[in-house]
């Protein structure tokens, strides 16, 4: 396949950095150790089936749910495009 300057293979190289970075910064994020019978946040119970499912677990799934989606993506555009470039 042409893929101009690239040579062969580039694309699935990207492809392949792209989500080995997603799967290192998860396993970073992730808690391990004794979690909180309390939440941090709101000071609510944590059920014994969350300490249990995920071990190391500080937050109710409401608290943490907040959590989930104040976090912003940060990552490296490996696109490479000409229009992101440009801009």
């Amino acid at each position: 396949m042409a893929n101009g300057w690239a040579r062969d293979g580039a694309v699935q190289d990207q492809i392949d950095d792209t989500v080995k970075d997603a799967v290192l910064r998860a396993r970073v994020t992730m808690r391990s150790g004794e979690g909180s019978e309390q939440c941090e946040d709101c000071g609510e119970d944590i059920p014994k089936a969350r300490r249990a499912a995920l071990p190391g677990t500080r937050t109710c799934v409401a608290c943490q749910s907040t959590r989930d989606t104040d976090r912003r993506s940060v990552g490296i555009n490996r696109r490479g495009s000409k229009d992101s470039q440009l801009r």
